[in-house]
């Protein structure tokens, strides 16, 4: 600011940054239940029916007109998004990097994310949800969609929404060599395939030598990170693919892009 500036006097143009010496406490209040804000996490106490998540999700969450006068509503609909992302985490699934999310997003303008988890929801995007449930927003017509972070019930309501859609984006998990053909795939077009068949060679050697395989994909979050805010990235032991309609066309610029937030680390 370049002069001294006490809390009490008017606030100079421009706005200014506090620097505590503590961490900070917001509390809150649902019925009769207290909600913790502190540290970049927030903290639902029922002994119960409990949860945290972190502190940006929430306020984000709560802000939104789909949610506006319906809190208990959303602290019921965190709890169940929780154990449910659990599960997803426990058998194998990552959520993707939120710049792996942006770079599938250039493709075709995408307004919407069918996928993920309310707490986990990219704020780049007007519209999120699964199913018939919404996150954020109205349904938009342009998607991005996570297809393993939905249930079998979604993805086949999905599929029958996006039987006359074009402006649709899938990220999945490559199933090369599978022998399975999912729905999506039918007259559509794979843009980018994440996976070393050099390496994947090798693997196939160390395998008949009794050795692990060890093949590793795409950048991800870390599990648990939307309630721990770990903003650090893993790498998945699944290559990624990405499928658009036959029809839209995808430039170099947008693969190369993808690309490169897909071979992030950190």
């Amino acid at each position: 600011m370049g002069k001294i500036w006490f809390l009490d006097q008017e606030i100079p143009a421009g706005g200014f940054v506090r620097i505590q010496d503590s961490s900070q406490v917001w509390k809150e209040r649902a019925d009769e239940t207290r909600i913790i804000t502190t540290e970049g996490l927030t903290t639902y106490l029922d002994p119960g029916r409990g949860w945290t998540i972190t502190s940006g999700g929430w306020n984000f969450l709560k802000t939104q007109e789909c949610w506006k006068g319906h809190k208990q509503a959303l602290i019921t609909t965190i709890r169940k998004e929780t154990k449910r992302i659990e599960e997803l985490e426990a058998a194998g699934y990552r959520s993707p990097m939120w710049a792996v999310l942006q770079a599938l997003q250039q493709i075709n303008s995408a307004t919407n994310i069918e996928g993920e988890a309310a707490m986990s929801t990219a704020p780049f995007f007007q519209s999120a949800g699964r199913g018939d449930l919404l996150f954020l927003g109205r349904r938009e017509a342009s998607t991005v969609v996570t297809w393993e972070s939905l249930s079998e019930q979604e993805k086949e309501s999905w599929l029958g929404e996006a039987s006359t859609m074009h402006d649709w984006v899938v990220w999945c998990k490559s199933t090369e060599g599978a022998g399975d053909i999912r729905s999506f795939e039918v007259s559509r077009k794979e843009i980018f395939f994440k996976y070393d068949k050099i390496k994947s060679k090798e693997e196939k050697r160390k395998k008949k030598r009794g050795k692990k395989n060890a093949h590793r994909g795409q950048s991800v979050q870390y599990g648990t990170w939307w309630k721990q805010g770990n903003i650090q990235m893993t790498v998945s032991e699944d290559h990624a693919s990405c499928w658009v309609h036959k029809d839209v066309t995808v430039t170099t610029k947008q693969i190369r892009a993808l690309l490169t937030a897909a071979r992030a680390s950190g």
